[in-house]
């Protein structure tokens, strides 16, 4: 990798520390290295992009590939990218790890599921979900929303959007309570869960295959699994494990993201009470303008994936004025891009009502978050209905005695205790 001169007064990244509250750091590296090489944890070398303007334009730079085999041999034998055991499970052709023409088709397939009318058709499985949570801690007076409300509530809906039945729902919650807790545990449970998934993946679109055959035409309201075998079944070209592995990604991208972002925007409210009480204020009122520009800007000020997942220079480049060698790794980091100060006016203040907010916080160019309208509505879901069923919620523990899980993509509280009076609800 080309040298970048080491500047001694630079802050110390990947610590415990650091994962409790990065943005000092990040605002450092926006002010003084905004393209800043570094060792990862992992002991992989890459490029972290941290300026807004910069940010956006490397998530659409057709240079800069999301295909890992973009990696040179030689950055590659220091240390692992992407997620543990995908490729010893057969699940990287998925749309985190291709580039156009696959992209397209691949994301051209799965689309219709994430459409406003489909969203909007699953709107009340939600609703019952996030009642059906509540209503099982609301009597307490306490609960942990990570593992009893933020963890189970999306892995749920994901389950019923994928088609996984539901007797065979749990065991996807433990096998995906393994994954999320990889920043306190070894790769290798998570590789393991990888490993369990993918062989339940593969019985059950060979199950979904067999009940097809009985019936040809398409059903609405058609499960997304069932979609992806009959795509191929139509000529699309979609292999088994193509199938397997977008609904993996589905799975992994589409319950984490939203995990954290429940859980870290109910915690940004908990940290800023002028802000809650402002949202609460509004659903009362009944008015939820309030609630979708509100969620926006959680996405923004402390967002579910700090940084973007991993591109690969495609041929020698420049960007903010450091050469970034051919197979070189890139990290734009959205959680800095969010923070800019030359992008979003007093961006370290949580401002519900912030009208300018094109934040990065689900990507940009052709990689942006095809799930997004989906964790929108969980999200907004979620929070309006933990304040209206239990206004007086609080938190129960320190903020300093609070952990943020380790890890490089995602960003999330390891436990959320909250109390409140039981009477609440």
């Amino acid at each position: 990798m080309s040298e970048q001169p080491r500047d001694s007064s630079a802050p110390t990244l990947f610590t415990w520390e650091f994962a409790s509250d990065p943005y000092p750091a990040y605002a450092w590296l926006r002010d003084h290295a905004p393209v800043h090489r570094t060792t990862l944890p992992s002991g992989v070398d890459a490029w972290l992009v941290t300026r807004y303007a910069d940010a956006r334009r490397a998530l659409a730079d057709p240079r800069l590939s999301k295909n890992p085999q973009r990696h040179s041999a030689a950055a590659h034998a220091k240390g692992k990218v992407g997620i543990p055991g995908e490729r010893r499970a057969e699940l990287m052709t998925h749309l985190l790890n291709i580039d156009p023409p696959d992209h397209t088709r691949l994301r051209r397939l799965v689309s219709k599921a994430f459409t406003p009318r489909r969203v909007a058709a699953f709107a009340p499985r939600v609703r019952t979900l996030t009642d059906q949570l509540i209503d099982a801690f609301e009597e307490r007076g306490e609960a942990d929303l990570i593992h009893e409300f933020a963890f189970p509530l999306p892995i749920y809906a994901i389950c019923d959007l994928l088609g996984v039945p539901r007797e065979d729902q749990d065991d996807f919650r433990d096998w995906a309570g393994a994954m999320i807790r990889h920043g306190g545990g070894p790769r290798g449970g998570v590789a393991r869960a990888v490993k369990r998934i993918r062989a339940y993946l593969g019985e059950l679109i060979h199950r979904k295959r067999l009940e097809l055959a009985e019936w040809r035409e398409e059903e609405d309201g058609e499960d997304l699994i069932s979609g992806l075998i009959r795509a191929g079944d139509h000529g699309e070209h979609l292999t088994e494990n193509e199938a397997a592995a977008m609904a993996f990604i589905l799975l992994f991208a589409g319950f984490e993201t939203t995990v954290n972002l429940i859980g870290n925007g109910v915690y940004a409210l908990l940290r800023h009470p002028e802000q809650r009480a402002l949202m609460q204020r509004a659903l009362e009122e009944g008015d939820e303008r309030l609630l979708a520009a509100g969620v926006e800007e959680l996405l923004r000020y402390d967002g579910p994936v700090e940084i973007a997942t991993w591109r690969f220079a495609t041929e020698p480049l420049t960007l903010a004025g450091q050469h970034i060698a051919e197979g070189e790794p890139v990290l734009v980091v959205l959680a800095a891009a969010d923070r800019d100060p030359e992008r979003f006016a007093e961006p370290d203040v949580l401002d519900l009502t912030r009208r300018d907010n094109q934040h990065l916080g689900y990507g940009h160019g052709i990689h942006y978050c095809l799930g997004a309208p989906l964790a929108r509505l969980e999200a907004q879901t979620a929070i309006a209905t933990l304040l209206r069923r239990l206004p007086g919620l609080r938190l129960a523990e320190d903020p300093e005695d609070l952990r943020w899980r380790g890890g490089l993509i995602m960003r999330g509280l390891r436990t959320l205790p909250v109390t409140w009076d039981s009477a609440d609800g």
